[in-house]
């Protein structure tokens, strides 16, 4: 009797077998495969149209293969090359074929708004497999570290005394050529005598991107500036008050502060868990029943309590039901905010003030509020009681719990690509992944008939 199984690595095969047979049959790689059956691919195939040359690789293929590479934690083009080559579930899904990182990356920049937009699709089909109740939606934000350093940020502060550094070292280079023309014009021969020399170069190129960022922030200042200005024209107008500007908007500038950075300047200082950061601001709304991200945005703005009406908004429009609860913690509360909650017809739970868990947990019930309460009594004392508090707490228990699954089990913590719109791009189908990853584990498309 042989001591051992069988093995013998080197063993031709009589019939070449099918390569979907080495995967089992409740596979992540069948799942995707037959959901591209249900989405809607044709924005990525019209930019195709017209195309002459080289017939490039199939969009279905590549969206498969960035799909799988992103449930997958896989953000990298050239680790998805390399699992392309390496990695059975993606050979399986690509045909065995082998597209270049390059060409990877190219795919992905030239569709990212596209391939943003699956995660919209991925509500949907949520809705359809009857996987969302929309009884309560959660709201959280998340600091996702840009692909910049924030000591390559610097403030309007320091913008204006290093560019008159800048310009006064420059110039103080050319007004000695202009006193020695003569020895400059023996030394440099034909060449015309003021070029800068290579050691204020790099300061010119600085001094260069220093005036530009500095008029950026001007200009925000002024825009600023002025749409405040509007706001108050419209409050005293609806107060019946006449409105006397007390200052020229196109005369405002930044604060001292303000700070723009070199490398990615759309990207923000932002308060993260242990530290500044120069960050984004990844926000989503989960169905708290499902944890189906039914909402998300990602913007540059720190403050999350701006978001919240964009996001219930959002969640609405996606999933065509209104939410009957909605929760928040205290960074999302503002008299503005409840109200717009209440009006979309659902209750309201964010408090208004910050709290650790373990104290919340163990205050009494405050008294019924009078009736001349502010917003922020009145969700004090909702959710001092019984039922504020078991509501509420389907927050913690349901978008906590994503926002660790999309930063910690599939390594989001720091984005790849640089600029709002091609990181928000990303950051939807990094939630497109994670509502895919939730509907395959649910089962639910193998039951559902279309």
């Amino acid at each position: 009797m042989k001591p051992f199984r069988d093995y013998q690595p080197d063993q031709m095969y009589l019939l070449p077998p099918s390569h979907w047979d080495w995967l089992p049959d409740d596979h992540l790689v069948h799942f995707i495969n037959e959901l591209t059956q249900v989405l809607d691919l044709s924005a990525i195939y019209a930019g195709y149209e017209g195309r002459r040359g080289q017939p490039p690789y199939d969009p279905e293929m590549m969206t498969k293969v960035w799909i799988y590479a992103y449930c997958l934690g896989i953000r990298s083009s050239r680790k998805v090359e390399q699992a392309l080559h390496e990695h059975i579930g993606f050979r399986v899904l690509s045909g065995d074929q082998q597209p270049g990182y390059w060409t990877l990356n190219n795919f992905r920049s030239r569709h990212s708004e596209a391939l943003g937009e699956l995660f919209f699709q991925t509500v949907q089909l949520a809705v359809k497999l009857g996987l969302v109740s929309m009884k309560q939606i959660a709201i959280d934000g998340t600091k996702l570290k840009a692909n910049a350093s924030k000591n390559k940020a610097m403030s309007y502060k320091r913008m204006c005394e290093e560019e008159k550094r800048l310009k006064a070292e420059i110039e103080a280079y050319l007004n000695e050529c202009d006193a020695v023309d003569k020895e400059e014009n023996e030394k440099y021969g034909d060449n015309r005598g003021d070029e800068l020399p290579e050691h204020l170069r790099i300061p010119e190129q600085r001094l260069e991107a220093i005036r530009k960022a500095k008029a950026e922030l001007e200009a925000e200042a002024r825009e600023r500036a002025r749409h405040e200005q509007e706001e108050r024209r419209a409050k005293a107008e609806s107060e019946g008050r006449a409105f006397r500007p007390r200052k020229d908007p196109d005369k405002a500038t930044p604060k001292a502060r303000a700070q723009r950075n070199f490398t990615d300047p759309e990207s923000r200082i932002m308060k993260g868990p242990d530290a500044f950061v120069q960050a984004y601001n990844g926000q989503l709304a989960v169905d708290t029943e499902s944890q189906i991200i039914v909402g998300g945005d990602l913007t540059n703005r720190p403050n999350d309590y701006l978001h919240l009406p964009e996001l219930v908004h959002q969640s609405i429009e996606n999933t065509g039901i209104p939410p009957e609860e909605v929760s928040a913690d205290a960074g999302y509360f503002s008299e503005e905010n409840v109200t717009f909650v209440e009006a979309t017809g659902a209750e309201a739970f964010i408090p208004p003030d910050k709290m650790p868990h373990k104290v919340w947990v163990k205050l009494d019930p405050l008294p019924e509020p009078p009736p001349d309460a502010t917003k922020a009594d009145l969700m004090r004392h909702t959710l001092s009681t019984e039922r504020g508090r078991e509501r509420y707490k389907q927050r913690q228990m349901s978008v906590e719990p994503v926002i660790g699954q999309v930063k910690s089990a599939r390594g989001l913590r720091q984005v790849l690509h640089r600029g709002v719109k091609k990181v928000r791009d990303m950051w939807f189908l990094d939630l497109a992944a994670h509502n895919l990853l939730k509907i395959f584990r649910s089962g639910a498309l193998d039951k559902a008939v279309y």
